[in-house]
């Protein structure tokens, strides 16, 4: 539990912040905010539930703030989480201990890992070398094509310092995604480093208070200490393991996990804000009705009542199903452990449905509110902003090919005879997704070859999508009980 009095300073820390403004003076609240040390950059492993709240009162802004849809909460999770985060949970003590030193400065990053070919697939390419030079005794980190140039890095063209993840060469020998703290640009005058080079992305729809660049490194080098090394070093010019666990890019994606929960946490509370502005509004516009009929007011058009009560059970759902696995998540945060594969998916589960969940429910509703959704009182302006959740730290539709393929794995083709009947399945989350495996495994049982197995998975994507969704039920099931499954609300 996170006790009333922080709560109550927080708030006042934070009670300025807004979204209508340049980057730049974006960017310098922040910095302020970083300086309080209300939250520190360690508490995402020391007190996990102080760093999902500070994400959540952030979040959740008074009726007359601006805040909704702004960047403002990208660039805190990015400095926080996939920054800070990233040293945390990467870094040996002595870059662990420099957190303070940062904290203490306002030291602005981000967290270079997208390439610009690598597209939805975000992190899983990384073409960005850094190779090891024993004359030099430094790491030479190159983008060795515009392919390998990291794109739509959050906070990019104002931060100082960035995790960057290159693969790593030693003595001629790659060994995959690593994470160095590399020094963008001279702190004090804000010049950059030589070798670093940033372009703006450009206007966006929305968040235009976020910067987001793309950031090329040419010939940049870093000294030994730049690569973090609680799970892998150089020792005597040579590639040593530190620790039991192999250093992989699941390890690295652990601060996409935080921050994927952090997102549907946020999408929910952006959503009910939204609704609860609406039901408000809906509740004291009065219609018209034929002469001498009660005169009804705008909440009681049966196609209104139906989605405002709609939203309602998804959404009170959806905050009860991301609070039990934040619970979960924040024992394994505290332990510096890994999560399961398991946890991984209910995370992936809580991004997906809350964010899916809010575009839909928002869209429908600005539909059926008349004139209301033009006003910029209703907040409508910014459910853009929910776009940029569906993409930020893991691509939803990404994540839900991913469940598709992991649940196929567990599907066993000998159990089941398939005599060109019907088969009937039960109306149970974990039957469903029986269903859909069983649908699925059909489909592709015609492929002769790799490629012809891609080619019927794409061709049969409605079932791909479909076993995701059961998927997605079954984790609600497990972790709410059958009558909180979305789909069933």
């Amino acid at each position: 539990m996170v006790d009333a009095e922080w709560k109550a300073s927080y708030s006042e820390a934070i009670k300025d912040i807004h979204g209508d403004c340049h980057f730049e003076e974006s960017a310098e609240m922040l910095r302020r905010l970083i300086r309080t040390k209300l939250l520190k950059f360690t508490d995402l492993k020391e007190n996990p539930e102080r760093f999902f709240e500070a994400h959540r009162l952030l979040l959740a802004p008074g009726r007359n703030s601006d805040r909704e849809g702004s960047g403002f909460g990208v660039r805190f999770t990015v400095q926080f989480n996939l920054f800070a985060g990233s040293v945390l949970g990467l870094g040996g003590p002595e870059q662990v201990a420099e957190l303070d030193t940062m904290q203490e400065k306002g030291t602005l990053g981000c967290f270079c890992l997208t390439e610009k070919f690598a597209g939805v697939n975000s992190g899983l390419v990384v073409h960005t070398t850094a190779t090891w030079s024993p004359e030099r005794q430094q790491f030479l980190i190159e983008s060795p094509d515009r392919g390998s140039v990291k794109n739509w890095i959050s906070q990019g063209l104002t931060a100082s310092r960035a995790v960057v993840i290159a693969n790593l060469c030693v003595n001629g020998k790659f060994y995959g995604p690593h994470g160095f703290l590399v020094d963008m640009r001279d702190e004090s005058t804000g010049e950059l480093k030589p070798g670093v080079v940033i372009e703006d992305m450009g206007i966006k729809t929305t968040a235009n208070d976020l910067d987001n660049a793309s950031v090329e490194f040419n010939k940049v080098w870093v000294d030994k200490s730049a690569l973090l090394n609680r799970f892998a070093d150089i020792q005597d010019d040579k590639y040593v393991q530190t620790t039991e666990e192999k250093m992989r890019i699941e390890i690295i994606g652990q601060r996409l996990l935080t921050g994927r929960l952090a997102i549907a946490e946020a999408s929910v509370i952006f959503a009910q804000r939204i609704f609860e502005m609406a039901r408000e509004y809906a509740e004291n516009k009065p219609c018209w009705a034929p002469k001498g009929q009660p005169q009804p007011m705008l909440a009681d058009m049966p196609q209104l009542a139906t989605i405002l009560a709609e939203a309602d059970r998804k959404l009170s759902s959806l905050v009860q199903y991301n609070f039990a696995v934040e619970k979960r998540l924040n024992s394994i945060l505290r332990e510096n452990a890994i999560p399961d594969a398991a946890m991984v998916e209910a995370i992936a589960v809580a991004k997906i449905k809350s964010v899916q969940t809010a575009i839909d429910l928002t869209d429908r509703l600005r539909r059926e509110v008349g004139s209301y959704a033009l006003m910029a009182s209703s907040g409508m302006q910014s459910v853009a902003w929910l776009s940029m959740c569906a993409f930020a730290e893991g691509d939803t539709r990404i994540l839900m090919q991913k469940l598709a393929r992991d649940s196929m794995k567990k599907f066993k083709a000998s159990s089941w005879t398939d005599t060109g009947k019907e088969i009937v399945f039960g109306t149970s989350a974990e039957q469903q997704e029986m269903k859909f495996r069983f649908l699925l495994s059909r489909a592709l049982s015609g492929a002769a070859s790799a490629a012809d197995s891609s080619r019927l998975w794409n061709e049969n994507w409605e079932l791909v999508y479909g076993l995701a969704e059961a998927v997605c039920d079954r984790y609600f099931a497990e972790f709410l009980g059958e009558e909180k499954v979305l789909s069933k609300l």
